[in-house]
């Protein structure tokens, strides 16, 4: 394989060193079609392997059609070749590529080619039928290691027609795969909100409403899982930081912050943390940190009645309170995040990155932030507006 592979290197630095000379098809078939088939295993010197201007019957096709070039193996072809000059625009060609295929059922692929880019077809849909689609495109611009796995499955010693249509299928499950896992992540429908929701255990009804609510928070943890992904696979052991002799000014994200006009209101580490994370699971909405002598709170669009949530960080056990009740599925959503409720409606949270466990809670305090209705009258969040 190794060598395989440094034959492709050498061949893919060889097309783009001439690649722009060959401006007629019969150079594009000297300078980089035959080359590539001889690194394939197959010598164009040698007939029982490869056929130039191959003839057969082609029904509705003139007498003087022939395929550029047949591969075979163990006497029957099993690959058609049609070359194009280099500059030349494969889709154009496909349809002649396509007669040749048909008339030929014991040829399990087909390939349309300009030296640099590569089209390989077979008949999936339909049974000696070649397909509309390639299933597979090799682009010598591309990565070296790619193309030598990829074509390493071509090579004369492997080259077999059932194990050529299963790699052709496993190429178009595999991009069709892709293409749905990328939208799915990207546009986060609610579809997959729901699957997301409904694995991660949420106990909550899968209404649109509450799937609705949640959709930002999904995206956002998409955003944060893929990122995560990225980073462990690319992160590489790195050794530890010397040890520091000298004395080190704290770093000021680290330390709470003292309110310049009430010395008593100290807004701290754990209470920016909470802000921060809230955030994360709110990203975009016009959120703000309040903070007072008795408590901390997150409000919506700096409306003091209209908080989400207040926190006392100075009790033995940090507690936080929601605007709205808690009800039977907020009681079991903290349940199954492995937090307790405390007196009346409050919620212990003995640290601020428990909020993460609690979106479905903080989604609805949003919601009833936002409904002007609950501000209309005296209610939890305080006097009507």
């Amino acid at each position: 394989m190794q060598e395989f592979r440094r034959r492709i290197e050498h061949h893919m630095e060889h097309v783009g060193n001439v690649g722009a000379h060959c401006t007629t098809e019969e150079t594009t078939k000297q300078a980089l079609i035959l080359p590539l088939l001889d690194i394939l295993g197959f010598s164009p010197y040698d007939p029982t392997k490869v056929k130039a201007e191959y003839g057969a019957d082609f029904p509705g096709a003139k007498a003087s059609e022939r395929v550029d070039y047949a591969l075979f193996s163990n006497g029957i072809p099993v690959l058609f070749i049609e070359a194009k000059a280099y500059s030349a625009n494969l889709t154009n060609h496909c349809p002649q590529l396509s007669r040749y295929y048909n008339a030929t059922p014991e040829v399990a692929v087909a390939a349309i080619t300009n030296g640099r880019e590569w089209r390989f077809f077979t008949d999936l849909d339909n049974r000696n039928i070649m397909d509309r689609e390639p299933f597979l495109v090799v682009d010598f611009s591309g990565s070296a290691d790619d193309i030598a796995e990829q074509l390493e499955r071509f090579h004369y010693d492997r080259l077999e027609p059932d194990a050529l249509r299963a790699l052709a299928e496993e190429n178009v499950y595999l991009h069709a795969f892709k293409s749905a896992i990328t939208s799915a992540l990207r546009d986060c429908d609610l579809d997959f909100v729901k699957y997301v929701a409904t694995r991660a255990g949420t106990q909550r009804t899968m209404t649109g409403k509450f799937l609705e609510s949640i959709q930002p928070i999904v995206k956002q943890a998409v955003a944060q899982s893929v990122s995560a992904m990225v980073a462990t696979s690319l992160a590489a052991p790195e050794p530890p930081p010397p040890t520091a002799h000298v004395d080190e000014a704290p770093d000021d994200t680290d330390a709470p912050l003292v309110d310049p006009n009430n010395p008593n209101i100290i807004t701290t580490v754990e209470e920016q943390n909470l802000y921060k994370i809230c955030c994360d699971i709110l990203p975009g909405e016009d959120i703000q940190a309040r903070d007072t002598e008795s408590y901390f709170s997150i409000v919506l669009g700096g409306k003091s009645n209209r908080w989400l949530f207040r926190f006392w960080g100075d009790k033995k056990r940090p507690a936080m309170q929601f605007i709205v009740p808690l009800t039977d599925v907020h009681r079991a959503e903290i349940a199954r995040a492995g937090l307790q409720a405390g007196a009346g409606d409050q919620v212990l949270l003995d640290k601020p990155e428990n909020l993460y466990r609690l979106v479905g809670i903080v989604g609805d305090a949003l919601t009833y932030c936002k409904d002007d209705e609950n501000f209309r009258r005296k209610g939890r969040g305080g006097d009507a507006e």
